[in-house]
């Protein structure tokens, strides 16, 4: 297939001298006519592993060529890939100069250009980027119509520096977010004899992606430092302990709690975050990831709350409050929290959850229910109809099976709050989801 590179940089480069290697016709665009140079002459304008090579022997048989003329770049490829650099602005914010005016410079090109022609974003771009800024700008620049007389796709790179030829060759994923069918098969072409999952989405989840993981590469390797220097100051080895627990890949190095939805509860999260918390201010530990774990848990409360009061009705019905389904245990659950708010905001509440009957109830959860939070009670009902039939708004408070049947049997007047994802596609303006 016929490739036009947009940026020979970091990710540029890489992609360039791969697909050329793969036996691709890549043409390399940059305006910096130096790294035109280089590469026109079988040299690396990075410094990589085994890029070198790679470049000096795709140049070497035809494979890899370089231009600072867009007409040729796109006039002479199947595909154009966007692979300039997003910086940040001072506010934090991505400065998308770059990609523009790439984008204009491709627009103008595809105006006399009558085949269909692929533009998939590689360079980093904040979910929307693609939607609101570069498919308009290819659109008005070339007169022509995205999804139609040219396709576009967020295209994400998971390249590591200094690994990035290995990791071209042996990615976690590859993700495609398409604007139509037609590009995404274009650009799914470029990956089919890679050895990892492919996956094809939208354009915005594509975007999103790559956040998504970058920030998590960055929370793990802070969460990481700060368990090291709690150990160090206690006298243990960190290293010791984060092989034991990188070891664990049922729990810790898994999907399991990777699901977007409701805040933590139970009698054991919250009591040793704020255990761990208490330690690392006893020994003057300066521990901002950690800390922040408890009040991020009660921004999610919170918001809870907000969809709850937010839809503007009184008769308010719970299903499901132990902190999770199969389980009686109600102590620092969170539902229990917004419960207890809404009460005290004079809203009328109906309780269900099986599991929690205050006559089988024993021990410390009976104790918790009778001591502590004894109002609740009162409010417990023994079936689910009862509920169904009381309420205006009805949360979903925990996964038990039997709530999967209610965001589809709701009468016109209520409005099911779902902080579960008690099903997975469900939409509509009587169903609303906590992260989704």
């Amino acid at each position: 297939m016929k490739i036009s590179i947009f940026g020979l940089g970091y990710v540029g480069a890489v992609s360039a001298g791969c697909l050329a290697s793969d036996g691709h016709q890549v043409l390399g665009l940059d305006p910096n006519r130096t790294k035109v140079d280089l590469i026109n002459r079988g040299m690396t304008p990075i410094i990589e592993k085994d890029i070198g090579d790679i470049i000096a022997g795709t140049v070497k048989n035809g494979h890899l060529h370089a231009t600072t003329d867009v007409r040729e770049a796109v006039m002479n490829s199947d595909i154009s890939l966007i692979c300039v650099g997003t910086p940040s602005q001072l506010n934090g914010n991505l400065d998308l100069s770059y990609v523009r005016r790439v984008c204009e410079e491709i627009g103008s090109a595809l105006k006399e250009k009558n085949s269909f022609h692929v533009v998939a974003g590689r360079s980093t771009m904040l979910p929307g980027s693609m939607r609101n800024m570069v498919i308009p700008t290819l659109e008005a620049f070339s007169g022509k119509k995205a999804g139609v007389d040219f396709g576009v796709c967020n295209n994400p790179e998971f390249l590591r520096e200094g690994t990035a030829v290995y990791d071209y060759y042996n990615p976690p994923k590859t993700v495609i977010g398409e604007s139509d069918s037609r590009a995404g098969d274009m650009l799914m072409e470029l990956y089919k004899n890679m050895n990892a999952p492919l996956i094809r989405t939208d354009i915005e989840t594509a975007e999103m992606v790559k956040y998504t993981d970058n920030n998590w590469h960055a929370l793990k390797v802070t969460f990481a430092n700060e368990i090291g220097n709690i150990c160090k100051a206690v006298g243990i080895d960190g290293h010791k302990v984060m092989d034991i627990f990188c070891q664990d890949t049922k729990l810790n190095l898994s999907p399991y709690y990777m699901k977007p939805g409701f805040a933590f509860g139970g009698s054991c999260l919250p009591k040793d975050v704020r255990a761990l918390n208490y330690k690392g201010k006893s020994l003057d530990l300066d521990l901002p990831v950690l800390n922040a774990i408890m009040p991020s848990n009660q921004r999610q409360i919170e918001k809870a709350i907000n969809m709850i009061v937010n839809k503007n009705k009184r008769k308010i019905g719970i299903l499901g409050f132990a902190f999770k389904a199969g389980t009686d245990d109600l102590r620092e659950s969170p539902v229990v929290d917004v419960i207890e708010y809404l009460i005290g905001k004079g809203y009328e509440l109906k309780l269900y959850d099986k599991n929690v009957n205050l006559a089988a109830l024993t021990g410390a959860n009976r104790d918790y229910i009778l001591n502590l939070i004894p109002h609740i009670s009162k409010l417990m009902v023994d079936n689910m109809q009862e509920v169904l039939d009381f309420a205006e708004t009805i949360v979903i408070g925990n996964g038990s099976e039997e709530f999967k049947s209610v965001p589809s049997n709701l009468k016109p007047e209520q409005i099911a709050v779902d902080l579960i994802r008690i099903v997975k596609d469900k939409s509509g303006d009587q169903y609303d989801g906590i992260c989704w």
